[in-house]
């Protein structure tokens, strides 16, 4: 599963990464996103947009929000015929922008957070499904999931899930509203190469939402206990 993340580059560095036009976001760097809360998207084709919406989708036909917190991620192999995710693969795509995820691998009875980047230090986007969803009170609002697959070699020893990051050639093709064919874009959702990469352990800090700052995702030195 992808469960928490971070976004700390500059808007400007996401803006010449992923092409759109950040104005008027009221974007600040985040350190610890977890679900429920709202998340950097973009969105659309011949002219990308980007904005804010709630991590954890809610269908449409929902009768209260709090279904979103059990739809923060969508399976690959079956993201095609869930009903509460099938026709978003087919009309309502998005890239979820991040700069790295944080999973935990079990070792013994403990949990060790480990932190997961790109070598170069680049953000990236994973492949994400929206919808929107009006409250009793007439409010609109608009809410994603990050669709999971399995994990690559460097993640196996931590999780047997992993979210599906796009590559930068295929970004355009999972925006692209004239394409709705659920198996050409399911072929897309594969594991992103090990090789390009790395992962490191993090303080347990990041283990609480309540910690929002730069020290979560701090290395830990491995001779700290020695």
């Amino acid at each position: 599963m992808c469960g928490r993340y971070s976004l700390i580059m500059t808007i400007g560095e996401l803006q010449n990464r992923f092409e759109f036009d950040g104005e008027r976001l009221g974007y600040a760097p985040a350190y610890n996103v977890a679900p429920t809360q709202n998340v950097l998207t973009v969105v659309g084709d011949e002219a990308r947009r980007a904005g804010y919406m709630r991590w954890g989708l809610i269908p449409f036909w929902a009768k209260d929000k709090t279904i979103g917190s059990r739809m923060i991620n969508a399976r690959a192999e079956t993201v095609a015929e869930k009903p509460s995710f099938r026709t978003a693969l087919r009309r309502r795509r998005c890239l979820v922008l991040a700069d790295g995820f944080y999973e935990w691998q079990r070792t013994g009875k403990n949990k060790r957070p480990m932190r997961i980047v790109m070598r170069s230090g680049e953000p990236f986007a994973f492949a994400g499904l929206w919808e929107t969803w009006k409250d009793p009170e007439g409010t609109v609002i608009p809410s994603c999931t990050i669709i999971t697959t399995t994990p690559n070699d460097l993640l196996k020893p931590i999780h047997d899930r992993m979210p599906v990051i796009l590559s930068r050639e295929v970004e355009d093709f999972w925006l692209d509203d004239s394409v709705d064919d659920p198996a050409a874009l399911t072929s897309v959702l594969n594991p992103y190469p090990n090789d390009e990469m790395e992962v490191y352990e993090v303080s347990s800090l990041v283990n609480s939402v309540a910690n929002k700052g730069p020290e979560v995702l701090a290395p830990v030195a491995e001779n700290a206990n020695g």
